[in-house]
């Protein structure tokens, strides 16, 4: 509930403060008193947008700030969700500066216009002409049965499984888009794939294959400047390897002779030494270098593969090549997850809808079974605000399609009068009887549910006599269950309130600004007067009033 309002330098208001209590509070004052002005500023609390101009004094800031006593309301996890600070008194505030930017805050933490609007919808519910248009909506109608019906949980849970099984649908669109795209493909790269593979590049190196074939295509020329080489190391009396022996037996003979010499000589020996043994390379190559066509056509075969693989994959190297033959490998390979992918998303995607399907089954009969106790209810409620006969048809029927709230529609037919035709309670009921219709099903929630406060803002428009008595009692009876404020112009309204508040305006100056005040026994019995005769109060008036308040 609502403890206190604090309005400063908003439109005609420029500072005031206003306690509320538990029960009915009546707000009067005359037409174009400032009534409005007072519902407009606690919006800017709810979350509603705010004019930049709304400043009465434009070089200073406006401010509203309001005390909800929420402790009925459990509301602490919602707080947590949107990390605020919880406290059993939350102080709402909302600023417009000079400059025109609004800031709001929640327990003097700084919230975005959507969080209020979310607390908001746990606060405070303002009746109006426009929620009474709302009733035509099949969506406020149907959250409405639902609230009646018990079942606002179960249709938020459906709307998360619905939100799944939606995803669920939309990532199944587009695996299997994906396969059918790689079902295109697959042949081709399994072609290149079998091509690489059958090449067994992990055991080629092409580097050693193509020194290979260079060894075999040159085999003769290589075996004459081997033999050449050979003769040149070891012709008998004049070969290298003979006249280096020569030198090193000189060398020999002058080793005694001082150290260099000494030194000399250990060089010529490891000369000797490698020559001897390049020697030996040279006459084992040419005793194992012998023609071989068909080894030369094997390396010819396998280095053209190689090189028509590598030109038709626009690579260099065996490594490019093998790692092009991976990738190929690891797309077969998703290719065929694929499949086990579609299968886990279309078993996922069944489940849920059988979930759905025994969801919105549930979630039909629970509406269905409270339709006649509402129907009763409703039209009990209206014959005492005038409607006898009237009479309500509530058409619930299952759909084949998942809609935002489940598989039901609803249609709500109304006849206000004896033996007329039902229709569409939007196109059928006036305006006064659209406002019963709103009261009553106010008064039933009232009874099913913890409300927030509720403002009616000229709920009784249209009714008057016994009528506007009936429905004050009416709102007399749901404020004891929930804080309740009407504002109002019948006599028979106001005087039912626990408490009177009166809005009006005062000219200081060259200005005007709006106030609301507490009346008093003897002011209510005037305003009440004034209410039913007019500014000039009969002695009638006055006696009228006194028995509206007793």
């Amino acid at each position: 509930m609502i403890t206190t309002l604090s309005i400063k330098n908003y439109a005609l208001i420029e500072d005031i403060e206003v306690s509320f209590e538990k029960g009915l509070t009546v707000i009067t004052g005359e037409t174009g008193a400032g009534k409005s002005i007072l519902l407009n500023a606690l919006g800017l609390v709810l979350g509603n947008r705010a004019d930049l101009k709304v400043a009465r004094n434009p070089e200073e800031k406006c401010v509203v700030e309001a005390d909800f006593f929420v402790k009925p309301y459990g509301l602490e996890t919602l707080f947590e969700q949107h990390e605020l600070d919880y406290g059993e008194h939350t102080i709402i505030r909302r600023e417009i500066l000079p400059n025109g930017k609004s800031r709001a805050f929640v327990n003097d933490t700084p919230v975005t216009l959507q969080q209020l609007q979310v607390l908001g919808d746990f606060l405070i519910d303002v009746h109006n002409q426009n929620e009474t248009r709302n009733l035509a909506s099949e969506a406020y109608q149907m959250d409405l049965l639902d609230t009646l019906a018990g079942t606002k949980d179960r249709v938020g849970h459906y709307q998360q499984e619905l939100q799944r099984f939606k995803q669920i649908s939309s990532r199944l669109e587009a695996m299997e888009a994906e396969k059918a795209q790689a079902l295109k493909e697959q042949d081709y790269h399994q072609f290149l794939y079998n091509e690489l593979k059958m090449a067994q590049l992990a055991k080629l190196d092409q580097e050693s294959l193509e020194e290979n074939f260079e060894k075999l295509s040159n085999v003769e020329v290589i075996q004459e400047q081997l033999a050449t080489s050979l003769q040149m190391l070891n012709d008998e009396g004049f070969g290298i390897l003979e006249q280096l022996q020569k030198v090193k037996n000189l060398m020999q003979k002058l080793q005694g002779f001082g150290a260099t010499y000494q030194q000399t000589l250990e060089r010529l020996n490891s000369v000797s030494i490698e020559l001897s043994d390049i020697a030996e390379t040279l006459h084992a190559d040419a005793e194992s270098l012998e023609s071989d066509p068909q080894k030369l056509q094997e390396l010819n075969d396998t280095l053209q593969q190689l090189y028509r693989l590598q030109q038709k994959h626009g690579v260099q190297g065996v490594e490019a090549l093998r790692q092009i033959e991976s990738n190929l490998e690891k797309q077969l390979e998703n290719f065929s997850l694929l499949d086990d992918t579609i299968a886990r998303l279309e078993a996922e995607k069944a489940s849920v809808l059988t979930k759905l399907k025994t969801e919105t089954a549930q979630i039909h009969d629970k509406r269905e079974s409270i339709l006649p106790e509402l129907k009763n209810k409703l039209e009990v409620i209206l014959k005492e605000l005038g409607l006898p006969y009237a009479a309500f048809q509530f058409h619930l029927t299952k759909t084949d399609q998942f809609r935002a709230n489940g598989m039901s529609s609803l249609a709500i037919l109304f006849a206000a009068n004896k033996g007329e035709k039902s229709g569409p309670i939007e196109k059928i009921a006036s305006g006064g009887e659209m406002s019963r219709v709103m009261l009553a099903l106010k008064s039933i929630l009232a009874s099913y549910k913890e409300l927030p406060t509720i403002i009616f803002d000229e709920i009784d428009t249209g009714v008057s006599g016994e009528i506007a008595h009936r429905m004050a009692t009416i709102l007399s009876q749901m404020s004891k269950r929930v804080q309740l404020f009407s504002i109002t112009h019948l006599p028979q309204t106001a005087a039912k309130g626990d408490y009177h508040k009166k809005v009006f305006k005062e000219i200081s100056g060259s200005r005007t600004k709006t106030l609301i005040k507490d009346l008093t026994q003897d002011e209510r019995i005037l305003e009440i007067a004034q209410m039913i005769g007019g500014s000039s109060v009969s002695d009638s008036a006055i006696t009228h009033a006194k028995q509206l308040l007793n």
